[in-house]
């Protein structure tokens, strides 16, 4: 229930000390103030990192040739490993656990695509209609390669929004005809990438490309997924991988350079530990600094007891009850923890959807934000924070005798 005369008493309280009462609300705002903000910026780095993971599949796992640094069977060290279609199946037949493996082959540039005079040079990735899923790509024109593109080597192509963009403007290029490096193909999807990188590619069928472009089973990769939890796990799958590919092409298992083996979860992993660490240490700052708040309202609580001590004395002689003195005590100090951490709260949230609104992400650091939970956690702490530091002082108050208090000068 309001109660009135309890709010006009703490309203001249605050209002005969203001100074005081300001430094102490400062100390508290700020403290919630700064630990918006650093959770804010933590959250940001946190956002700019993942983007770096949106264009492949956090468990994604990629195998590729490379050149044997050691004789093994019989064979000479600086022999290079070729991957071929037969690779890809071993994997898919030998490793039930992974899923969406796909081989692929890239063409860097160069690779010429002209439609109605228009012309425009990107580069080429064959691969199997899973690989969507290891990379990531969002389809949103049209749809992904499928098998039967694989199986009747039909030659379909997915194009990026920025090749859409330049070859076709406003026209709708799903079922279009399109000549790549001299052989025409029909566009059957769009897609688009985070990063602008990515959107430099077209891509094609693997069967279609080893049969009209390379001539060869040959392949430059094999990517899958995988159900990946620990890099213990990771570690268990890289080791699994090299056993496979070493027994196909008769190396050795303890050489690295044989075939390199590359996934995004152990860089994921590492970096997800990172910001544990960074999201601990920001609380503890952030904590430690609202702590030094309340030390200061505790301080001033003393003080306020000290100088109030013969109206107490006065109170307690016309039978207030003890619990009155502490609550009124406490009630002052949850008003200026409460008011001073609101007023800290709302510029640091200002502030980050500020920042978010109108600065560009940048590689390392996007959309910094807290959630509501969060900041209504830190407003829950802050107020329990203000009942602590108010409770031993208002305690001390409430054991004051009259007598005593009445005779304080």
């Amino acid at each position: 229930m309001f109660d009135y005369d309890k709010w006009n008493e703490v309203y001249y309280s605050i209002k005969k000390n203001k100074l005081r009462a300001f430094l102490t609300g400062f100390s508290v705002g700020w403290g919630i103030f700064m630990l918006i903000i650093l959770l804010g910026a933590g959250q940001g780095l946190q956002n700019g990192v993942a983007n770096q993971f949106s264009s492949d599949a956090v468990n994604s796992v990629w195998i590729g040739g490379g050149i044997t640094s050691m004789p093994s069977h019989g064979l000479r060290q600086g022999r290079k490993i070729q991957f071929k279609n037969d690779d890809y199946e071993a994997i898919k037949q030998d490793f039930p656990q992974v899923d969406n493996v796909s081989a692929r082959l890239n063409v860097w540039g160069g690779s010429s695509i002209v439609y109605k005079g228009e012309f425009a040079s990107f580069d080429l990735k064959a691969v199997h209609p899973k690989h969507q899923f290891v990379e990531n790509i969002e389809i949103i024109e049209g749809r992904f390669i499928n098998e039967k593109d694989i199986a009747d080597y039909r030659k379909t192509a997915v194009i990026g929004q920025l090749a859409k963009d330049i070859l076709f403007k406003d026209e709708d290029p799903i079922g279009k005809n399109v000549e790549i490096n001299g052989i025409v193909f029909q566009i059957v999807g769009v897609f688009k990438d985070a990063r602008d990188q990515e959107m430099k590619r077209l891509y094609l069928p693997i069967s279609v490309f080893q049969k009209l472009f390379s001539g060869n089973e040959n392949i430059g990769q094999i990517s899958m997924t995988a159900p990946l939890e620990t890099q213990a796990q990771m570690d268990s799958l890289e080791s699994e991988l090299r056993q496979l590919m070493a027994e196909r092409h008769l190396f050795d298992t303890k050489d690295q350079r044989a075939v390199w083996v590359w996934g995004n979860f152990s860089e994921y992993l590492q970096f997800m530990q990172l910001f544990g660490g960074i999201k601990a240490f920001v609380w503890i700052v952030g904590l430690l600094t609202i702590v030094a708040g309340v030390v200061g309202v505790s301080n001033i609580m003393l003080v306020v007891v000290k100088e109030r001590t013969k109206e107490i004395g006065i109170r307690k002689a016309i039978g207030a009850p003890p619990k009155s003195i502490i609550g009124f005590i406490v009630f002052e100090s949850v008003i200026i923890t409460s008011v001073a951490g609101y007023a800290g709260m709302l510029p640091g949230v200002f502030i980050l959807e500020m920042i978010s609104k109108y600065i560009p992400d940048g590689e390392f650091f996007a959309h910094p934000e807290v959630d509501v939970y969060v900041v209504l956690s830190a407003v829950v702490i802050l107020i329990f924070a203000g009942v602590l530091a108010s409770y031993l002082p208002a305690r001390r108050a409430a054991l004051i005798k009259p007598i005593e208090a009445l005779k304080d000068e």
